[in-house]
């Protein structure tokens, strides 16, 4: 069935009547406990100071126990000697000099005392974290490995969810009944990760928890864009979505100052996930989803409920159905025609290099100067007027050069950091306020370029591309231990080539959402200075 203007057929509504509003509202307070969860790693894996473990029983002096520690050079603070946090002196060196009297610097020259690794475990500081699963499971030295592991098995979850989602939502079970479905799939999930007896517990249902908290993330997205009129939409898709997700994440740091467990924390996110499940019984499918699928009598009863809560009398026939030969469209579709295939591809690497940025930018603050909660709580409080300020362009600008400088603007004040004498979390927020505006832009740029036929699936395959991107993320962060330079140099220069690869992208602003292919924006092919 083809509806030859969806728009034109349900303008009766109007843009902000109370069943806009309801609607509006509730999609987006669903999006809180993702910005709660989807950083949480950051306090969950969070590493205390530590250092190695000497046995209970062993008789050493105070000046011994004291400097059974060697110093090392620590590159991230500028070769400034630390204790050591993955070797000790040799146990049996050590009794022998506390027996004999020996004290430690005067009778006996250190540094040609032998070295072991923590052949008794660490004793990790518990003044910032009470427990985390690198103190719980010993994640640090030969085991460090394991923690941006962690961190890549979530977002590799998000890739696998990305996409399964938008299959699911776009061919089988609609927008409404995947979205809710996965909410309670992760509130499952969670309370079951708590229980975790091992790491390997712990990742495998932390990539089950990726699958699940895109698949509600896209598919709420996708269903505000599809029910709200054209300005609300636009509202919705930047402003709205993005500023209630910076809400969530900006509790994120608050919760875990006061929760510093993490098996207390995962409780509180479960909680979070169950205040969503009773919005089920208040938010509707996606009539255009409906009509896509022929169930025109479905979608008509949605539209005339919401003409009764709006109070406006509905008329006869909303859908004018026009019988044509439809046929199921799949993600082979993004790639069948070369105008679409030039877009999804484009489209794919402008994801993925704003999804590095962003993730490499958000999960370093645990390894900045200061304290970590005040650094995750800034740079989840930047979010909030870059979303802003995305709504701004979004309303009033070109699509395509709002994308263009918010992202070439992020891979500048990147790059430029290394430069910088004394970096300050200030002056990499600026590189993040950039990012965060490019990234809410993207999402709603996206659904816009999009048909309706292709849109959950596109966007979701937009967001499986990115996740390879989140995956790599935390490696870039490593490489901070071969120079504190090098992350910011790669990650800035890849951010601001793809700001101008995005100029080649097609202007949205002020055209219909499309129903059909055939309706698409074509993309520019030529140079990116002729469209300036």
């Amino acid at each position: 069935i083809k509806i030859t203007d969806y728009e034109a057929a349900t303008s009766f509504l109007g843009e902000w009547g109370p069943f806009q509003q309801r609607t509006f509202f509730l999609l987006c307070l669903s999006f809180i406990p993702n910005g709660l969860t989807a950083l949480s790693v950051v306090f969950l894996a969070g590493t205390p100071d530590h250092r190695c473990a000497l046995p209970a029983h062993l008789n050493l002096s105070a000046a011994w126990r004291n400097s059974s520690i060697p110093l090392e050079e620590d590159a991230t603070r500028d070769g400034a000697l630390v204790p050591s946090k993955c070797s000790r002196y040799k146990v049996e060196y050590l009794l022998n000099y506390s027996e004999r009297g020996f004290l430690p610097g005067l009778d006996v020259n250190l540094s040609n005392v032998p070295k072991e690794s923590c052949l008794d475990g660490w004793e990790f500081d518990h003044s910032v974290y009470t427990s985390t699963i690198v103190s719980e499971w010993n994640l640090v030295c030969d085991e460090s490995w394991k923690k941006p592991l962690t961190s890549s098995l979530f977002f590799g979850g998000i890739l696998a969810g990305s996409f399964v989602s938008g299959q699911l939502s776009d061919r089988l079970f609609g927008r409404k009944m995947v979205m809710f479905g996965t909410i309670g799939l992760q509130v499952v999930t969670t309370l079951i990760q708590v229980f975790s007896s091992s790491w390997i517990m712990f990742v495998v249902l932390y990539f089950l928890l990726g699958v699940e908290q895109i698949s509600n993330y896209l598919v709420a997205f996708v269903l505000g864009a599809e029910i709200l009129g054209p300005q609300v939409r636009t509202f919705f898709s930047t402003a709205g979505v993005c500023l209630f997700f910076a809400v969530g994440y900006t509790l994120l740091p608050l919760l875990a100052f006061f929760v510093r467990d993490w098996r207390m924390l995962q409780v509180g996110f479960m909680l979070a996930g169950c205040v969503c499940l009773p919005l089920f019984w208040f938010i509707p499918e996606s009539p255009r989803w409906l009509l896509s699928q022929g169930r025109v009598e479905e979608a008509e009863v949605i539209i005339r409920n919401a003409a009764k809560m709006n109070r406006i009398e509905s008329p006869p026939v909303i859908f004018r159905p026009l019988k044509v030969r439809t046929r199921v469209h799949n993600i082979c579709d993004l790639l069948r025609s070369p105008n679409i295939r030039w877009l999804s591809v484009t489209l794919w690497l402008v994801w993925n290099t704003l999804t590095i940025a962003y993730y490499a930018l958000s999960l370093n603050t645990a390894n900045l100067h200061g304290n970590p909660f005040i650094n995750c709580f800034l740079s989840a409080v930047i979010e909030i007027p870059a979303y802003a300020l995305s709504w701004v362009m979004f309303r009033w600008c070109s699509r395509r050069l709002s994308h263009f400088s918010a992202l070439f603007a992020g891979g500048f004040f990147i790059f430029i950091i290394q430069f910088i004498p004394r970096r300050t979390t200030s002056q990499l927020m600026l590189g993040k306020f950039a990012v965060s505006t490019a990234f809410a832009v993207v999402y709603a740029y996206t659904a816009e370029l999009y048909p309706t036929v292709l849109r959950n699936t596109a966007v979701g395959a937009c967001s499986t591309a990115s996740r390879i991107g989140s995956i790599v993320a935390p490696y870039f962060i490593y490489l901070r231990t071969y120079s504190v330079s090098l992350p910011y140099i790669v990650v800035g220069s890849l951010t601001a080539l793809t700001g101008l690869l995005s100029l080649l992208l097609p202007e949205s602003f002020g055209m219909p959402l499309p129903d059909t292919i055939s309706q698409m924006q074509t993309p520019v092919k030529h140079s990116a200075l002729s469209v300036v």
